[in-house]
């Protein structure tokens, strides 16, 4: 286990500056906006298109998700069932290091039934460089409006860094994995500095940490689920998580957290978890905190 951080204070937080909701949206650096919450669908390949559908009915707006989930072909469907308007959604999806980035949103698209996505994400680092060459190609899909916004996941600070310096242009989402449990401070401070949006995959551990001692107790005393403390903690850092629920009562408990707040000595202590733990076992972008 890695040593935890000695200071668990966490860059500087991002207070709701109204009352939120599921209908509340995080402003990204290129001016358009990202939903403060989403559904993630990695290995919801049984009844992909029932549960999307649902998590719509309930009131969520964005939903996550990548040619290799083989989820794409179950939320276009869920997408035209969707009795709202196409741009009240925000469909996220991803191409592999390996890959020519423009043909595989190209092929996304196909898989999807859709016109454009509202984000495409490198999912990884390239095992060498920072991957200018696929930016080039997401941006060129950009420009030919198959995505509106581009973004990286799991990159380490110094990698964000250079894609910007290199590219000229920074990621306007990075997607990671965190928790209280596993986080970094670098990276946050980063993110908020630069107005990259934070998006936390795996945000509730995989269910491996939700029955923490410290966690139940901050859950009690609010009357929330622990996975609720958790996903509150997430927005009060200004980070957008996208828990995996395909089940009716999670995707209503993920979504019920926006009626309390927590205080100041409770996000401390949340804070003060961070073991740089992953359920993935290795938190790829930290680089020896």
């Amino acid at each position: 286990m890695t040593t935890p951080q000695t200071n668990p204070k966490l860059a500087t937080r991002i207070p709701p500056a109204e009352p939120l909701s599921p209908a509340s949206v995080v402003g990204l650096r290129t001016g358009r906006e990202i939903p403060i919450l989403g559904l993630g669908t990695w290995m919801l390949t049984s009844h992909t298109a029932e549960s999307v559908q649902h998590a719509f009915e309930l009131g969520y707006r964005m939903v996550d998700t990548s040619a290799d989930y083989q989820t794409q072909r179950g939320i276009g469907k869920a997408i035209r069932r969707y009795t709202g308007q196409r741009p009240s959604l925000y469909v996220t999806t991803k191409v592999e290091p390996e890959e020519d980035g423009y043909d595989s949103i190209r092929q996304s698209l196909d898989e999807l039934e859709l016109d454009y996505v509202d984000l495409v994400l490198i999912h990884r680092a390239p095992e060498k460089g920072v991957g200018e060459e696929l930016w080039s190609q997401l941006l060129r899909a950009r420009e030919e409006g198959l995505t509106r916004d581009i973004g990286v996941c799991s990159y380490k600070v110094d990698q964000l860094a250079a894609l910007g310096e290199n590219t000229g242009e920074i990621p306007a989402v990075h997607q990671i994995e965190w928790s209280p449990f596993g986080h970094s401070l670098d990276m946050l401070n980063y993110c908020h500095a630069h107005k990259v949006v934070l998006q936390a995959y795996s945000p509730l551990t995989r269910g491996k940490r939700l029955e923490d001692r410290r966690l139940a107790e901050i859950a009690d005393t609010c009357g929330k689920s622990p996975a609720q403390i958790i996903l509150r903690w997430n927005l009060q850092h200004g980070v957008v998580p996208i828990p995996k629920a395909y089940r009716d009562d999670h995707q209503r408990e993920n979504l019920n957290i926006f009626d309390f707040m927590l205080d100041d000595t409770q996000m401390a202590t949340l804070d003060g978890l961070n073991e740089h733990f992953s359920a993935l076992e290795k938190l790829d972008y930290l680089r020896g905190e």
